[in-house]
């Protein structure tokens, strides 16, 4: 149920983020004689300072700030399983050298390396920008994969693998990774959450390409304009709200995967459903009558 819950919020998300631009009523650019005016019939989500309907720039957004996570995450996630799978089952040399770069990239203050290469990079597109975030935020995925791989290539069918004579390859992608997808899963929806809030924190100081409409510039312009001060509440609760929603719906896909992919936690859950089942029914098994 978290799983349907979790991945239908997202398919909502990614149609509002797909066909959004092209349903906007307004040009979420363009000025209009409604200045601060609430939630009504012919704005949605109301107007801003501007008088810019603000539904507009929900739906426009949508799409940049989807972009930036997915592909963020996808290459954080591919740079984590190149580093962390090899790390974890090579041991010697290149086990190491692999393990020291992860390292240097773990220690390396992701936010402040981020504000300085944006700063070099004005005006520049989202795609380039989720490249940014995805080149600078793998280590910590390849650090769990790592684990995740050392504790299973000790397993006993990889000693078997490794004992009948199967190479290096074969091992990898048909004994090891089959057994990571539950931590890859986690690292890649871990990696989506994270992205999107670095850029909607660049965003929301000015770092980003605010010329371009998403709901990291809305916050930007709803604290640049003291939304909050004059009480128009209506500005900067959607995209705040879509950014929570995002997470949530992530967490709950997160917590599905984790409940099927990890074995203690599938018995633990068993174990529980088995002791409320037999609870319902002691009195009637100690000969008393079951309750209602």
């Amino acid at each position: 149920m978290k799983v349907k819950i979790g991945i239908g919020g997202l398919v909502v998300l990614i149609l509002v983020a797909i066909i959004g631009p092209h349903v906007a009523p307004y040009d979420p650019s363009t000025s209009s004689s409604a200045v601060l005016q609430g939630p009504s019939g012919a704005h949605l989500f109301g107007t801003t300072l501007l008088g810019q309907d603000v539904f507009s720039q929900f739906l426009v957004g949508a799409g940049p700030t989807l972009l930036v996570g997915f592909e963020a995450a996808g290459i954080a996630t591919a740079i984590s399983i190149l580093i962390g799978v090899p790390s974890g089952y090579f041991g010697g040399p290149v086990g190491e050298g692999l393990t020291l770069v992860s390292n240097v990239f773990l220690v390396l203050p992701t936010l402040p390396l981020l504000i300085v290469v944006v700063g070099y990079l004005p005006g520049s597109s989202y795609a380039v920008l989720g490249l940014v975030i995805g080149l600078t935020s793998w280590a910590f995925g390849a650090r769990v994969i790592r684990a995740q791989t050392l504790s299973l290539k000790s397993r006993d069918w990889v000693e078997a693998a490794r004992a009948t004579g199967d190479a290096w390859p074969r091992i990898l992608f048909n004994d090891l990774l089959p057994g990571l997808i539950p931590v890859i899963s986690a690292s890649f929806l871990f990696s989506v959450a994270f992205s999107i809030l670095t850029e909607t924190g660049l965003e929301f100081l000015g770092l980003g390409n605010l010329s371009q409409w998403t709901w990291g510039t809305m916050l930007y312009w709803t604290q640049n304009d003291a939304a909050y001060q004059i009480g128009a509440w209506w500005w900067y609760v959607p995209p705040g709200l879509a950014i929570a929603l995002i997470g949530l719906c992530l967490a709950l896909v997160n917590f599905g995967i984790d409940e099927r992919g990890n074995a203690r936690l599938q018995r633990a859950w068993g174990e529980r459903g088995l002791t409320r089942r037999f609870a319902r029914r002691r009195p009637a098994a100690l000969g008393g009558e079951s309750p209602q």
